[in-house]
């Protein structure tokens, strides 16, 4: 009987060991991440992407969803670290933001996730009535989009971030030209004079609709730019992120559906 006893508590002792470790340390210390703003902004901007596919952990390392990850995020005092892992594979977890932390830390991380869970909260749902003509006149609606992959960048001409990204994205355009069924499509809050005075000076390989202000910040629900979204061949959102690299892995997988 003994034995079996002390066979039982080994067996617990091993398995919550191997359970701890199964997704490897956090790979920065997340004490030291947090002793200046800078710092920890550095490190999130650069590691962190909330809008992707990631295995989500809370602070005892238990995996959860993401929805319940990302309103921690947004409504608690915590700071995702990633976890060492092989390059493919992307383990969050969630760390105590410290008494001592710069509070604009939390107030940021806060915004984020906020933004990123109205975006997650968008997948899996019809993409709103759509019936818009773009600069060149074409009509592009919720039909006329059936049957194909729907890359759309949300925008304005005063977004430094959604200029900054027009290089990568043309370059998108260009690695799928060969795929009919994939379009890219804009919208914009600009007028068309606006847009085609400025695009004459900066190109974007996207058709582009004008004066979406209205449509995405009633019918979308937008107030961070860019947004981008993936819509699968039966219009339905797949994808809603933030940022180029979030959208080249996004597009890449629904590519291959």
């Amino acid at each position: 009987m003994h034995k079996l006893i002390r066979f039982i508590i080994l067996f617990l002792i091993f398995t919550s060991c191997t359970s701890q470790t199964k997704y490897g340390d956090p790979e920065v210390d997340p004490a030291k991440i947090q002793s200046k703003f800078m710092d920890w902004w550095a490190y999130q901007s650069r590691n962190i992407m909330l809008s992707r596919d990631y295995i989500a952990l809370d602070e005892s390392s238990k995996e959860i969803s993401k929805k319940v990850f990302l309103n921690a995020l947004a409504n608690e005092s915590f700071i995702p670290i990633r976890l060492k892992s092989a390059d493919s594979v992307y383990c969050y977890k969630l760390f105590k933001i410290l008494p001592k932390s710069d509070t604009s830390i939390k107030a940021t991380i806060n915004q984020e996730a906020f933004d990123a869970l109205k975006n997650y909260e968008m997948e899996g749902k019809p993409f709103s009535e759509f019936s818009f003509k773009d600069l060149d006149g074409n009509l592009i609606t919720n039909e006329s989009m059936n049957g194909k992959i729907v890359v759309i960048k949300c925008w304005y001409i005063h977004c430094a971030a959604c200029i900054k990204e027009f290089p990568k994205v043309n370059a998108l355009v260009s690695k799928y030209k060969d795929r009919k069924d994939i379009i890219f499509i804009s919208l914009a809050e600009d007028t068309p004079e606006q847009l085609k005075t400025f695009l004459a000076r900066k190109t974007l390989s996207y058709s582009v609709i004008p004066n979406m202000k209205t449509y995405m910040n009633e019918k979308l629900d937008l107030n961070a730019f860019p947004t981008h979204f993936i819509l699968d061949k039966a219009g339905v959102i797949k994808k809603v992120v933030s940022n180029y690299e979030s959208l080249e892995v996004a597009l890449e997988k629904e590519s291959k559906n």
